[in-house]
């Protein structure tokens, strides 16, 4: 590649390095010059700029992270489109991510071209969530680099980047007792337990309580195992401390058999892991009756992932493996930040804005949110149900011309209304009404347009898996065959500017001041082109529904 300050008379076709701001116009970084980008360059004052020239057999940086994600591929786990030299892998399903860390450590020593950063292995994820990004440094990548890279991920096949989905088990509770043991504590390890449990898509059958003897627990797994059960754990009443204990004679004495005792894991340093039959069986540490982090999550969310544990595995769990505090550590476990035990992270919080206050000027004295599709749907609910399933909270509705009539067709979905008391002035009225609804938890705000049903909750999915201020993509816009389109997702930082818009125009004026903010996401249709607002444009959307 070559890289440096170039004529304009040698640049067409160059890929400018920086982002350039000319009269009425903004060249973006990683733009491929073509002659209208020079004429406009040129007609600024410019006569150099500084570029990058692909050599012989280099690859440009999105077909290069293109060409990368797609060897990395594998069931249940997308990816994005490439842009600016990035493509990013996600979940499909909720599971438990597994990485072949050798592997991606070779390919990012294999040239400082080529990055690919992860999650940390074994991560609980949910579905859309980004799991891996797979980052091309500079604007080219040579083509023999690239090829080596390629290479190595298909001999060792698919799995570099793995997702196991979560299998929805029943799971058996043995609860032991002994006499003075507080009623309430009984039933908030059940709680816990449970709430554990179904994170990760299980179910717990009725609970057996019995007395704190191994013959009983024994017995009761059993009769766990006879309703269903396909894993078994035993919550005892006092913490095991042999091999011999009650719990672990239990395992045993039910025909089971234990695999390993205790674990480099503090807290959980208790825990037994054993089984009975096919069915794993674990003897819980006393930390499992707290629902923070602790070294039983671990081992759980590698079963239901369909993992085995074994002796060795429990072994290896030392190294990061230390989660509470001890006598020397600065902070205690109380004041820092709180750690979610086994369920899936939270993804950012976006809120849902719909606009859906206007006036219906080109279709009067008909009001266009209200015209029903094929089914007797109006359009403004269709619009509002693809918003709601999209995950998006708050969903927030703005209304003004027929309030009433916009409210009462959204009766009994989970959203929240505000009036745009100037709704008349125009666009800007709904937008300013809307993002001043939105609670200071969320980290952006998604608004769509009342008049674009065509818009599914999928899409928005797309924007949402796309959208990451700290790495710049502040700005989420959908494309369809390289034309802009709605909805937009717009982070926090812009909200008092989108505060300040007057008139009958939206934010798309921002979008254009904060270009370097923007990532565009190509959509498999044109429903974010398509708005409905005259009487013609409606028998099209009949056609469609």
């Amino acid at each position: 590649m070559i890289f440096g300050p170039t004529p304009l008379e040698e640049a067409e076709g160059a890929v400018l390095a920086h982002t350039l701001r000319l009269p009425g116009l903004v060249l973006k970084k990683g733009k491929v010059l073509d002659a209208a980008a020079i004429a406009a360059l040129r007609a600024a004052g410019h006569k150099e700029v500084t570029a990058a020239r692909l050599a012989p057999g280099d690859v440009g940086e999105d077909e290069a992270a293109s060409r990368l994600a797609d060897a990395l591929l594998s069931p249940l786990i997308a990816r994005s489109r490439a842009a600016t030299g990035r493509a990013n892998l996600l979940a499909e399903a909720a599971g438990l991510l597994v990485l072949d860390v050798g592997l991606i450590d070779a390919v990012n020593a294999l040239d400082e071209s080529l990055t690919i950063a992860t999650l940390p292995n074994y991560s609980v994820v949910s579905p859309k969530e980004m799991l891996a990004t797979i980052k091309v440094i500079p604007f080219a990548v040579p083509g023999a680099v690239l090829g080596v890279a390629e290479a190595m991920i298909r001999r060792r096949g698919p799995g570099a980047v793995s997702l196991r989905p979560f299998r929805p088990f029943k799971v058996g509770l043995v609860m032991t007792e002994l006499p003075g043991v507080k009623e309430s504590a009984m039933e908030g390890a059940v709680e816990v337990t449970q709430a554990r449990v179904e994170a990760l898509l299980g179910s717990l059958l009725p609970v057996e309580r019995v007395p704190h003897d191994t013959d009983a627990t024994a017995a009761a797994l059993k009769r766990l195992l006879g309703a269903g059960a396909e894993m078994l754990l035993i919550a005892g009443a006092s913490a095991v401390v042999d091999r011999r204990d009650v719990g672990p004679a239990a395992i045993v004495a039910a025909g089971g058999r234990i695999e390993h005792f205790g674990m480099p894991v503090d807290p959980g340093n208790l825990l037994c892991v054993g089984n009975v039959g096919e069915a794993p069986a674990m003897v819980l540490p006393g930390c499992a009756r707290s629902p923070k982090l602790n070294g039983f999550d671990w081992v759980l969310q590698r079963l239901f992932a369909g993992l085995p544990v074994s002796a060795r595995d429990v072994m290896g769990m030392g190294v990061g493996g230390l989660l509470k505090e001890i006598e020397v550590r600065p902070l205690p476990r109380d004041k820092a930040p709180a750690q979610a035990s086994q369920a899936p992270r939270r993804a950012r919080r976006v809120a849902g804005v719909v606009l859906a206050a206007g006036r219906s000027r080109r279709m009067a004295p008909r009001n266009k949110l209200m015209e029903p599709d094929e089914t007797g749907t109006p359009m403004v609910v269709r619009v509002v149900d693809q918003v709601v399933a999209s995950g998006l909270r708050p969903v927030i509705v703005v209304t003004g011309h027929e309030r009433a009539r916009v409210e009462e067709a959204l009766t009994g979905r989970p959203v929240l209304f505000a009036h745009a008391e100037d709704y008349a002035e125009g666009l800007s009225a709904s937008l300013r009404a809307g993002i001043a609804a939105v609670p200071p938890e969320a980290e952006g705000a998604l608004v769509a347009l009342g008049d674009m049903p065509l818009v599914s909750a999928a899409d928005i999915g797309r924007l949402l898996a796309a959208f990451d201020p700290e790495e710049g993509r502040a700005i989420v816009q959908p494309t369809f065959r390289g034309k802009q389109g709605n909805p937009v997702l717009w982070a926090r930082e812009f909200f008092p500017a989108m505060q300040e818009i007057q008139g009958d125009v939206g934010a798309r004026q921002l979008v254009g001041r904060h270009a370097d903010r923007l990532v565009e996401v190509e959509m498999p249709g044109d429903g974010v082109l398509r708005d409905f607002d005259t009487l013609d444009s409606l028998s099209g959307l009949r056609r469609d529904t």
